[in-house]
Order: structure tokens, then sequence, then C-alpha cells
């Protein structure tokens, strides 16, 4: 009786003007072949963030992710879609308490 369990990206999807990336990945967990369990999580990645000490623009640590996930928000995140999507944030701020 072998058990085995495996993890696989189900999707990778760009989606909205500041190419949000969201992930889905597959666990499947078999007993000799035979499927036990399967769960699916999902998750997003945001092209970046920002430090509103001095609105500064905080790169998005995309490095423990599949190299497959790496390779697409390398080619939609460009430079132009971080400073638009700093801006978006920066404008979006929420009021802070006095």
């Amino acid at each position: 009786m072998a058990i085995t369990k495996e993890t696989t990206i189900a999707a990778i999807e760009v989606v909205g003007q500041y190419k949000h990336v969201q992930v889905a990945t597959d666990t499947v967990v078999k007993e000799d072949d035979t499927e036990i369990s399967k769960t699916r999580h999902r998750h997003t990645l945001e092209p970046c963030a920002i430090d509103f000490s001095d609105n500064s623009k905080v790169e998005t640590d995309i490095s423990g992710e599949h190299a497959d996930v790496q390779a697409v928000c390398n080619t939609v995140w460009t430079d132009a879609v971080k400073e638009s999507y700093r801006k978006y944030l920066q404008d979006t701020k929420p009021p802070t308490s006095s």
C-alpha cells in the first residue's frame, strides 16, 4: 500500500487592469494509484505593494513560486504596470486615524 501526494499547477490567470496573477494548485493524494483526495488552493499575486511611509513601490517576492508562475509575472508585470498600480494604491490609501 503506497500513498503518494502530488501538487500541480491547475491554472495561471492574469486578471484586471493591474495584471494580478491568480494561481490555482491541485493537491492529489493517491493510494496505490487510486485518487483518495483532491483539494484546490487559490492565491493571488499583485504586481507590487506600497510603503505608505514614503509611497515607494515594494516589489512582490515571487521567488517561492513555481517557475511557470514566475515567467508569467515577469512577462506581464512591466515597469509601467507596476508604477500604475503603485499610483492606484497611493490614491486609494485608507485615511489614517489621528
